[in-house]
Protein backbone atom coordinates (compact mmCIF):
# COMPACT_ATOMS: atom_id res chain seq x y z
CA UNK A 1 0.00 0.00 0.00
CA UNK A 2 1.65 3.57 -1.18
CA UNK A 3 2.63 5.67 2.02
CA UNK A 4 1.32 8.34 0.50
CA UNK A 5 -2.27 7.22 1.68
CA UNK A 6 -3.57 9.80 4.54
CA UNK A 7 -4.07 7.49 7.40
CA UNK A 8 -7.02 8.26 10.33
CA UNK A 9 -7.06 7.75 14.24
CA UNK A 10 -10.31 7.68 16.08
CA UNK A 11 -9.23 7.92 20.12
CA UNK A 12 -12.64 7.03 21.55
CA UNK A 13 -15.22 4.23 21.15
CA UNK A 14 -18.54 5.00 22.90
CA UNK A 15 -21.55 5.95 21.10
CA UNK A 16 -20.41 8.99 19.49
CA UNK A 17 -16.77 7.74 18.75
CA UNK A 18 -18.31 4.52 17.19
CA UNK A 19 -21.06 6.34 15.27
CA UNK A 20 -18.15 8.72 13.73
CA UNK A 21 -16.04 6.28 13.44
CA UNK A 22 -18.59 4.23 10.75
CA UNK A 23 -19.70 7.01 9.16
CA UNK A 24 -16.19 8.36 8.41
CA UNK A 25 -15.35 4.60 7.58
CA UNK A 26 -17.81 3.91 5.07
CA UNK A 27 -16.31 7.38 3.42
CA UNK A 28 -13.08 6.12 3.09
CA UNK A 29 -13.83 3.17 1.37
CA UNK A 30 -14.79 5.96 -1.59
CA UNK A 31 -11.70 7.85 -1.41
CA UNK A 32 -9.20 4.86 -1.37
CA UNK A 33 -6.82 6.45 -3.79
CA UNK A 34 -5.99 9.29 -0.67
CA UNK A 35 -6.72 7.43 2.20
CA UNK A 36 -5.74 3.99 4.62
CA UNK A 37 -9.11 2.62 4.07
CA UNK A 38 -8.12 1.04 7.53
CA UNK A 39 -9.34 2.79 10.54
CA UNK A 40 -7.80 2.14 14.20
CA UNK A 41 -10.26 3.06 16.66
CA UNK A 42 -8.70 3.33 20.09
CA UNK A 43 -11.24 1.42 22.67
CA UNK A 44 -10.56 1.27 26.56
CA UNK A 45 -10.92 -2.12 27.52
CA UNK A 46 -13.67 -3.69 28.83
CA UNK A 47 -14.98 -7.14 29.75
CA UNK A 48 -18.09 -7.56 29.04
CA UNK A 49 -21.04 -9.76 31.20
CA UNK A 50 -20.23 -12.99 29.72
CA UNK A 51 -16.70 -12.83 29.87
CA UNK A 52 -15.92 -11.69 26.49
CA UNK A 53 -13.56 -8.28 25.57
CA UNK A 54 -15.27 -5.31 24.07
CA UNK A 55 -12.14 -5.02 21.05
CA UNK A 56 -12.98 -8.14 20.44
CA UNK A 57 -16.25 -8.25 20.30
CA UNK A 58 -16.37 -4.99 17.88
CA UNK A 59 -14.03 -6.81 15.79
CA UNK A 60 -16.10 -10.52 15.25
CA UNK A 61 -19.55 -8.49 15.29
CA UNK A 62 -18.83 -5.20 13.70
CA UNK A 63 -20.39 -3.38 16.30
CA UNK A 64 -20.39 -1.53 19.51
CA UNK A 65 -22.83 -4.02 21.52
CA UNK A 66 -22.16 -1.71 24.59
CA UNK A 67 -22.66 1.79 23.69
CA UNK A 68 -23.90 1.61 19.68
CA UNK A 69 -25.65 -1.63 20.00
CA UNK A 70 -27.61 -3.01 16.85
CA UNK A 71 -25.50 -0.35 14.40
CA UNK A 72 -23.31 -1.87 11.92
CA UNK A 73 -19.27 -1.03 12.07
CA UNK A 74 -17.66 -1.12 8.63
CA UNK A 75 -15.02 -4.39 8.80
CA UNK A 76 -12.13 -1.61 7.88
CA UNK A 77 -12.51 0.08 11.33
CA UNK A 78 -10.41 -1.63 13.84
CA UNK A 79 -11.20 -1.42 17.86
CA UNK A 80 -7.86 -1.72 19.44
CA UNK A 81 -7.13 -1.00 23.25
CA UNK A 82 -3.36 -0.05 22.67
CA UNK A 83 -3.38 3.64 22.59
CA UNK A 84 -0.16 4.52 20.75
CA UNK A 85 -1.07 1.75 18.29
CA UNK A 86 -3.89 3.22 17.72
CA UNK A 87 -2.05 6.49 16.20
CA UNK A 88 0.81 5.57 14.95
CA UNK A 89 1.43 7.37 12.09
CA UNK A 90 -1.77 8.79 11.96
CA UNK A 91 -2.18 11.83 9.90
CA UNK A 92 -5.94 12.71 10.96
CA UNK A 93 -6.32 11.89 14.75
CA UNK A 94 -10.23 12.65 15.82
CA UNK A 95 -10.96 12.96 19.17
CA UNK A 96 -14.47 11.55 21.02
CA UNK A 97 -13.41 10.67 24.34
CA UNK A 98 -14.97 12.55 27.84
CA UNK A 99 -13.60 15.75 28.33
CA UNK A 100 -12.16 14.22 31.94
CA UNK A 101 -9.52 11.97 30.21
CA UNK A 102 -8.47 14.34 27.62
CA UNK A 103 -5.00 15.69 29.65
CA UNK A 104 -3.65 12.15 30.84
CA UNK A 105 -4.42 10.92 27.26
CA UNK A 106 -2.40 13.77 25.41
CA UNK A 107 0.57 12.91 28.31
CA UNK A 108 0.43 9.50 26.96
CA UNK A 109 0.42 10.42 23.35
CA UNK A 110 3.32 12.99 23.84
CA UNK A 111 6.13 13.04 21.17
CA UNK A 112 4.45 9.70 19.41
CA UNK A 113 2.30 12.07 17.18
CA UNK A 114 3.80 13.33 13.64
CA UNK A 115 4.11 16.90 13.45
CA UNK A 116 2.36 17.17 9.30
CA UNK A 117 -0.70 15.74 11.68
CA UNK A 118 -3.74 17.73 12.99
CA UNK A 119 -6.56 16.72 15.37
CA UNK A 120 -10.48 17.55 15.35
CA UNK A 121 -11.94 17.34 18.40
CA UNK A 122 -15.61 16.29 19.34
CA UNK A 123 -15.21 16.56 23.30
CA UNK A 124 -17.99 18.58 24.72
CA UNK A 125 -16.15 19.97 27.82
CA UNK A 126 -13.46 22.40 29.41
CA UNK A 127 -11.33 22.85 32.21
CA UNK A 128 -10.70 25.55 34.52
CA UNK A 129 -7.17 26.11 35.49
CA UNK A 130 -7.28 26.16 39.46
CA UNK A 131 -4.60 28.55 39.65
CA UNK A 132 -5.48 31.37 37.08
CA UNK A 133 -9.59 30.55 37.49
CA UNK A 134 -9.14 30.66 33.36
CA UNK A 135 -10.65 28.74 30.72
CA UNK A 136 -8.74 25.83 29.37
CA UNK A 137 -10.29 24.48 26.05
CA UNK A 138 -10.08 20.54 24.98
CA UNK A 139 -8.57 22.05 21.42
CA UNK A 140 -5.76 24.11 23.55
CA UNK A 141 -5.07 20.56 25.76
CA UNK A 142 -4.69 18.71 22.52
CA UNK A 143 -2.89 21.49 20.76
CA UNK A 144 -0.34 22.37 23.52
CA UNK A 145 0.43 18.71 24.05
CA UNK A 146 0.56 17.57 20.91
CA UNK A 147 1.79 19.97 19.40
CA UNK A 148 -0.54 20.09 16.72
CA UNK A 149 -3.26 22.07 15.09
CA UNK A 150 -6.70 21.21 16.91
CA UNK A 151 -10.08 21.95 15.15
CA UNK A 152 -13.66 21.57 16.75
CA UNK A 153 -17.03 20.20 15.27
CA UNK A 154 -19.93 20.72 17.47
CA UNK A 155 -23.54 20.26 16.62
CA UNK A 156 -26.94 18.52 16.98
CA UNK A 157 -25.36 14.86 16.55
CA UNK A 158 -27.22 12.32 18.45
CA UNK A 159 -24.75 9.37 17.89
CA UNK A 160 -27.50 6.99 17.18
CA UNK A 161 -29.73 8.58 14.61
CA UNK A 162 -25.90 9.28 12.63
CA UNK A 163 -25.18 6.21 12.43
CA UNK A 164 -28.90 5.64 11.29
CA UNK A 165 -27.90 8.46 8.19
CA UNK A 166 -30.84 10.68 9.26
CA UNK A 167 -29.85 14.04 7.76
CA UNK A 168 -27.64 16.37 10.16
CA UNK A 169 -25.78 19.35 10.44
CA UNK A 170 -22.12 20.06 12.32
CA UNK A 171 -20.78 23.42 12.84
CA UNK A 172 -16.78 22.76 12.21
CA UNK A 173 -14.59 25.50 14.12
CA UNK A 174 -10.97 26.12 12.04
CA UNK A 175 -8.74 28.77 10.66
CA UNK A 176 -6.81 26.48 7.78
CA UNK A 177 -8.45 26.32 4.35
CA UNK A 178 -6.25 23.10 3.93
CA UNK A 179 -7.77 21.10 7.07
CA UNK A 180 -11.12 22.16 5.68
CA UNK A 181 -11.27 20.64 2.79
CA UNK A 182 -9.54 17.27 4.40
CA UNK A 183 -12.78 17.69 7.10
CA UNK A 184 -15.51 18.01 4.70
CA UNK A 185 -13.90 15.52 2.31
CA UNK A 186 -14.11 12.84 4.82
CA UNK A 187 -17.39 13.97 7.09
CA UNK A 188 -19.77 16.13 4.31
CA UNK A 189 -22.04 14.09 3.03
CA UNK A 190 -25.93 14.53 1.33
CA UNK A 191 -27.38 13.70 5.11
CA UNK A 192 -24.49 14.92 6.95
CA UNK A 193 -23.95 18.53 5.91
CA UNK A 194 -21.25 20.79 7.69
CA UNK A 195 -20.16 24.48 7.76
CA UNK A 196 -16.73 26.00 8.67
CA UNK A 197 -16.53 29.08 11.16
CA UNK A 198 -12.84 30.19 12.38
CA UNK A 199 -14.35 30.57 15.85
CA UNK A 200 -12.88 26.95 17.18
CA UNK A 201 -12.94 28.36 21.03
CA UNK A 202 -16.90 29.50 20.98
CA UNK A 203 -17.83 26.59 18.96
CA UNK A 204 -16.25 24.15 21.35
CA UNK A 205 -17.59 26.33 23.97
CA UNK A 206 -21.13 26.09 22.87
CA UNK A 207 -20.93 22.38 22.42
CA UNK A 208 -19.64 22.31 26.59
CA UNK A 209 -22.53 24.69 27.94
CA UNK A 210 -25.51 23.22 26.11
CA UNK A 211 -25.25 20.25 28.10
CA UNK A 212 -25.86 21.80 31.25
CA UNK A 213 -28.86 23.94 29.69
CA UNK A 214 -30.26 20.95 28.80
CA UNK A 215 -30.17 19.57 32.42
CA UNK A 216 -31.75 22.54 33.29
CA UNK A 217 -34.74 21.50 30.68
CA UNK A 218 -34.41 17.70 32.53
CA UNK A 219 -35.06 19.29 35.90
CA UNK A 220 -38.11 21.24 35.06
CA UNK A 221 -39.54 18.48 33.20
CA UNK A 222 -39.09 16.45 35.86
CA UNK A 223 -40.61 18.23 38.21
CA UNK A 224 -43.86 18.52 35.57
CA UNK A 225 -43.28 22.49 35.02
CA UNK A 226 -44.79 22.41 31.64
CA UNK A 227 -43.60 23.18 27.76
CA UNK A 228 -44.20 27.26 28.81
CA UNK A 229 -41.34 26.63 31.29
CA UNK A 230 -39.03 24.78 29.43
CA UNK A 231 -39.24 27.05 26.62
CA UNK A 232 -37.95 30.38 28.83
CA UNK A 233 -35.44 27.91 30.71
CA UNK A 234 -34.22 27.32 27.23
CA UNK A 235 -34.06 30.82 25.45
CA UNK A 236 -32.51 32.16 28.85
CA UNK A 237 -29.87 29.46 29.10
CA UNK A 238 -29.39 30.13 25.31
CA UNK A 239 -28.46 33.65 26.70
CA UNK A 240 -26.60 32.44 29.46
CA UNK A 241 -24.00 30.29 27.08
CA UNK A 242 -23.69 33.53 24.98
CA UNK A 243 -23.17 35.65 27.70
CA UNK A 244 -20.62 32.88 29.07
CA UNK A 245 -19.06 32.55 25.58
CA UNK A 246 -18.53 36.48 25.04
CA UNK A 247 -16.44 36.46 29.06
CA UNK A 248 -13.68 34.25 26.65
CA UNK A 249 -14.04 35.67 23.30
CA UNK A 250 -15.83 37.75 21.20
CA UNK A 251 -17.35 36.17 18.16
CA UNK A 252 -16.55 36.94 14.57
CA UNK A 253 -20.32 36.94 13.70
CA UNK A 254 -23.64 36.13 15.91
CA UNK A 255 -24.35 33.92 13.41
CA UNK A 256 -22.47 31.66 15.15
CA UNK A 257 -25.27 31.23 17.74
CA UNK A 258 -27.82 30.25 15.11
CA UNK A 259 -25.88 27.13 13.61
CA UNK A 260 -26.15 24.00 14.94
CA UNK A 261 -23.20 24.19 17.49
CA UNK A 262 -25.43 26.68 18.94
CA UNK A 263 -29.65 26.66 19.02
CA UNK A 264 -29.65 23.57 17.38
CA UNK A 265 -27.54 21.45 19.53
CA UNK A 266 -29.43 22.96 22.58
CA UNK A 267 -32.19 22.10 20.89
CA UNK A 268 -31.25 18.32 20.34
CA UNK A 269 -30.23 17.83 23.50
CA UNK A 270 -33.01 19.13 25.49
CA UNK A 271 -35.47 17.15 23.73
CA UNK A 272 -33.71 14.00 24.82
CA UNK A 273 -30.35 13.44 24.55
CA UNK A 274 -28.50 12.08 27.52
CA UNK A 275 -27.95 15.04 30.23
CA UNK A 276 -31.59 16.13 29.52
CA UNK A 277 -32.81 12.68 30.72
CA UNK A 278 -30.51 11.81 33.39
CA UNK A 279 -31.66 15.13 34.98
CA UNK A 280 -35.36 14.38 34.43
CA UNK A 281 -35.03 11.34 36.28
CA UNK A 282 -33.15 13.15 38.77
CA UNK A 283 -35.41 15.44 39.57
CA UNK A 284 -38.12 12.70 38.87
CA UNK A 285 -37.07 10.15 41.57
CA UNK A 286 -34.14 12.31 43.73
CA UNK A 287 -31.69 9.49 42.94
CA UNK A 288 -28.44 10.28 42.59
CA UNK A 289 -26.64 11.10 38.99
CA UNK A 290 -23.97 8.25 39.53
CA UNK A 291 -26.31 5.93 39.92
CA UNK A 292 -28.76 6.93 37.15
CA UNK A 293 -25.50 6.89 35.22
CA UNK A 294 -24.93 3.31 36.43
CA UNK A 295 -28.02 1.30 36.43
CA UNK A 296 -30.25 3.70 33.37
CA UNK A 297 -27.19 4.71 31.20
CA UNK A 298 -25.45 1.77 31.07
CA UNK A 299 -22.36 2.99 32.74
CA UNK A 300 -22.12 5.98 30.29
CA UNK A 301 -20.90 9.25 31.49
CA UNK A 302 -22.76 12.31 31.59
CA UNK A 303 -20.53 15.36 30.48
CA UNK A 304 -23.01 18.25 31.89
CA UNK A 305 -22.39 17.45 35.66
CA UNK A 306 -18.61 17.97 35.05
CA UNK A 307 -19.17 21.37 32.94
CA UNK A 308 -21.93 22.73 35.33
CA UNK A 309 -18.74 22.18 38.01
CA UNK A 310 -16.05 23.81 35.77
CA UNK A 311 -18.78 26.43 34.78
CA UNK A 312 -19.79 27.00 38.27
CA UNK A 313 -15.70 27.68 39.40
CA UNK A 314 -14.87 29.69 36.60
CA UNK A 315 -17.84 32.36 37.52
CA UNK A 316 -17.23 32.37 41.13
CA UNK A 317 -14.14 33.56 40.40
CA UNK A 318 -15.21 35.96 38.56
CA UNK A 319 -18.08 37.07 41.06
CA UNK A 320 -20.36 36.31 38.43
CA UNK A 321 -22.51 33.24 39.69
CA UNK A 322 -25.94 35.83 40.26
CA UNK A 323 -25.57 37.13 36.41
CA UNK A 324 -25.76 33.07 35.20
CA UNK A 325 -28.57 31.63 37.76
CA UNK A 326 -29.15 28.51 35.49
CA UNK A 327 -25.36 27.82 35.22
CA UNK A 328 -25.12 27.93 39.30
CA UNK A 329 -28.54 26.27 40.31
CA UNK A 330 -27.35 23.73 37.78
CA UNK A 331 -24.22 22.71 39.65
CA UNK A 332 -25.89 23.14 43.09
CA UNK A 333 -28.68 20.48 42.08
CA UNK A 334 -25.81 18.03 40.99
CA UNK A 335 -23.69 18.55 44.28
CA UNK A 336 -27.76 18.07 46.04
CA UNK A 337 -27.04 21.36 47.67
CA UNK A 338 -30.31 22.48 46.77
CA UNK A 339 -33.27 21.06 45.46
CA UNK A 340 -34.43 21.07 41.74
CA UNK A 341 -37.69 23.19 42.76
CA UNK A 342 -34.93 26.33 43.56
CA UNK A 343 -34.59 26.52 40.39
CA UNK A 344 -37.78 26.72 39.06
CA UNK A 345 -37.97 29.17 42.24
CA UNK A 346 -35.30 31.63 41.08
CA UNK A 347 -36.50 32.02 37.25
CA UNK A 348 -38.68 34.89 38.09
CA UNK A 349 -35.95 37.29 39.43
CA UNK A 350 -33.41 36.04 36.20
CA UNK A 351 -31.10 39.03 35.71
CA UNK A 352 -32.54 38.81 32.21
CA UNK A 353 -35.66 40.78 33.17
CA UNK A 354 -33.91 43.33 34.91
CA UNK A 355 -32.23 44.90 32.34
CA UNK A 356 -33.39 47.58 30.41
CA UNK A 357 -33.98 46.56 26.89
CA UNK A 358 -32.81 48.74 23.74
Amino acid sequence: MSTSLKKIAIVGSGNWGSAIAAHIGDKVLQLDTEYDPQILMWCKEEILDDGSKLTEVINTKHENVKYLPNKNIPKNVIATSDLSESVKDADILIFVIPHQFVKTTCEELKNQIKSSAFALTLIKGFYVDEKTNELLLVSEVIKNTLNIPCLSMMGANIAKEVADKVFCEATIGSRDEEHNDTVRQLIDRPYFRVRFYPDIEIIEILGALKNVIAMCAGFVDGLKAGFNTRAAVLRLGFREMINFCRLYKKESTTDIYLESCGIADLIASALGGRNYNGAKKMAETNRSLEDIEKKDLNGQSLQGPGTAKEAYRFLEGKNLLDQFPLFRDAYLICEKKIEPKKLLDNLSNHPEYSQKQQ
